[in-house]
C-alpha cells in the first residue's frame, strides 16, 4: 500500500530501473509515515561514502505537541541497500548522467520502504507530449461515459 507517492517524478523523469530500499527512521517518524504525514516531492537520492541518502524529504511530526527537541523534519535519511546495488547505482549515475529519484514511500508489514528509480530527465517537448496524451485520454474517457 503506497502511503506517499511522488507523481511529479513520473512527469519530470523517464523511469528506467526501479529499486526497493529500506529507510532509517526514528519511532515517531515511522508512525508519521504510517498515517501519511510525509512528502517526497522534490526530494532526491544522493550517494556519499558508499551509502545512499534521501535528501529533501519532509516527514512532519506525528504529534505536534510531542516533538523531540531539535527535530528537523527535512533532515537527510539513510537508505538501506546492498553494497552491490549501491555499486551498480554509482556506476550508472556517473556513466550515463542519470538521476536517482524516490517514487513512493510505503509500508511493507511493519517496515517502511521506499521505491527509488534510476531516471533520465525529460526535455520540454517530451513533457508537452505527455500533457497532450493525458488530455486526449481524458477527452476519450469523457466521451465514452456519455
Amino acid at each position: 500500500m503506497a502511503v506517499v507517492e511522488n507523481k511529479k517524478a513520473r512527469f519530470d523523469y523517464q523511469i528506467l530501473e526501479r529499486f526497493e530500499a529500506g529507510i532509517v527512521l526514528s519511532g515517531h517518524e515511522a508512525k508519521a509515515v504510517h498515517v501519511g504525514k510525509a512528502s517526497i516531492v522534490g526530494s532526491y537520492v544522493k550517494i556519499y561514502n558508499k551509502e545512499a541518502w534521501l535528501v529533501g524529504a519532509q516527514i512532519s511530526p506525528y504529534q505536534e505537541k510531542n516533538v523531540p527537541p531539535g527535530y528537523d523534519q527535512n533532515r537527510a535519511r539513510k537508505l538501506l541497500l546492498h553494497k552491490k546495488e549501491i555499486a551498480v547505482l554509482v556506476g550508472k549515475v556517473q556513466e550515463k548522467s542519470l538521476t536517482l529519484v524516490p517514487l513512493k514511500l510505503y509500508n511493507k508489514g511493519r517496515r517502511v520502504k521506499i521505491e527509488i528509480a534510476l531516471a533520465k530527465s525529460k526535455k520540454a517537448p517530451d513533457k508537452r507530449e505527455a500533457i497532450k496524451k493525458r488530455d486526449l485520454e481524458r477527452e476519450v474517457g469523457r466521451r465514452l461515459k456519455r
